[in-house]
């Protein structure tokens, strides 16, 4: 079965990570990214080692996203971010291979100890099931 693995952060988190703390996000040091990193690497090596890594990567800060929505005259309405309304956004993702939920339940756990700054906010990983065709609705 194949299931994505979400992580996810806000834009303050972004800043926090290029030096510029707030009080809902500590900021991150060089030495607190590369403990980062090595985390996330390892994970990625272990899952290419697996065969249980389909796709995986980081997303840019929500600060560059776009939202596309119909107007009411059915129009598209292009809205760059972020958003006064945005919290937390997807961060990013891996598209895994696993044998049952179990098996992803435990890689998600194995995020979730990715080191950070003390104060650091602990968003939780969302697993989502893909469905493999129309027959799986």
């Amino acid at each position: 079965m194949k299931y994505l693995v979400m992580i996810q952060g806000t834009q303050a988190d972004y800043e926090a990570q290029g030096g510029k703390g707030s009080a809902d996000a500590p900021a991150w040091s060089e030495q607190d990214i590369q403990a980062m990193y090595a985390h996330m690497s390892a994970i990625n090596d272990d899952l290419a080692e697996t065969g249980e890594i389909v796709d995986g990567n980081g997303l840019a800060e929500p600060a560059k996203a776009r939202h596309v929505e119909l107007g009411a005259d059915g129009k598209p309405v292009i809205t760059d971010g972020p958003y006064g309304e945005t919290k937390e956004v997807l961060a990013g993702y891996w598209v895994l291979d696993c044998a049952n939920v179990e098996r992803v339940t435990e890689i998600a756990a194995r995020i979730l100890q990715c080191p950070g700054p003390e104060g650091t906010k602990q968003f939780p990983v969302v697993i989502r099931p893909i469905l493999d065709g129309g027959g799986d609705v």
